[in-house]
């Protein structure tokens, strides 16, 4: 039996991964000294009230999980046999695969003819939902795990993400985007666009002076590097502005028609905790990242 494994830090919710059997690791983050697990220490995200608690200047912290969690999740299907498939967001983008590379190799030395593989969707968020689901997808079609890793050594470099963060504050705190000058933060209205790296690494590639250009940015990446858009998903991220998430697909269908079928989804308040409120981002099947 293949046991399907993601992560919150890709955006899928409880009720998506029951529809193809992913077991959700929850990624946390901290506020006031106090660690919150998502979807464990609540059901449903309140994304607006998260975001809201931002905007009146809140700067949550987001931290690893530890080996012995990591055991408690893995550890049950080691136990039973089962062949696992673990699709997670980028090793680039933390520390956090090294507990869980100790705690594989104990318990593949604990049980022996396990297999374990796992699924580097080299991404956060929104690229790692659209991935995620397309791999959910293909299992659920009847692909083997071997089908499923051969058609990833491929597709995952062959979806794009690129997206603009309102507050600089954010991501200057988190150092989480190389190219991104301290001093942009001081410019009133700019706003950088940053991509997903084929290293899996958030990289500042321009800014706009407004959030108008900002979004005309996105739509000419799309329509720069898109490949086979309406055969995947095309997804429009946002942490918390729908309102700008809706015009940007409104923007979209006027290019690229209205049969372009865009779901647009939440930010998950870890990621978010970097990228602040009032980002909007596109996901999309292209030539490259």
């Amino acid at each position: 039996m293949l046991k399907l494994f993601t992560d919150t830090d890709t955006d899928i919710t409880p009720q998506i991964a029951s529809e193809y059997g992913y077991e959700l690791i929850s990624m946390p983050y901290s506020v006031d000294a106090k660690t919150v697990y998502p979807y464990v220490d609540f059901d449903v995200f309140d994304s607006h009230a998260f975001y809201e608690m931002l905007r009146k200047g809140t700067l949550p912290t987001t931290s690893a999980i530890s080996r012995e969690r990591y055991r408690e999740y893995f550890e049950p299907d080691f136990k039973a046999g089962n062949d696992i498939l673990y699709v997670h967001f980028s090793r680039a983008m933390t520390n956090t695969f090294d507990a869980m590379d100790q705690a594989i190799a104990e318990l593949k030395a604990e049980y022996p003819g396990v297999r374990f593989e796992e699924i580097d969707t080299k991404g956060i968020t929104t690229i790692s939902y659209t991935i995620t689901r397309e791999i959910g997808d293909r299992v659920k079609e009847g692909m083997t795990l071997d089908e499923v890793l051969a058609w990833a050594a491929v597709e995952v470099d062959r979806f794009a993400m690129y997206f603009f963060a309102d507050d600089l504050k954010f991501f200057r705190r988190s150092g989480r985007v190389s190219g991104l000058a301290a001093t942009m933060g001081t410019l009133i209205g700019i706003r950088p666009i940053i991509y997903m790296s084929a290293e899996g690494k958030m990289v500042s590639c321009g800014k706009e002076k407004g959030r108008t250009k900002a979004m005309e940015h996105l739509v000419e990446k799309v329509e720069e590097l898109g490949d086979e858009i309406k055969s995947h998903r095309f997804v429009v991220g946002h942490t918390d502005a729908p309102e700008i998430a809706q015009e940007v697909a409104d923007m979209l269908h006027e290019r690229f028609g209205a049969d372009l079928d865009i779901e647009i989804q939440v930010v998950n308040p870890t990621a978010g905790s970097h990228s602040g409120p009032n980002g909007v981002g596109v996901c999309f099947h292209a030539k490259h990242r």
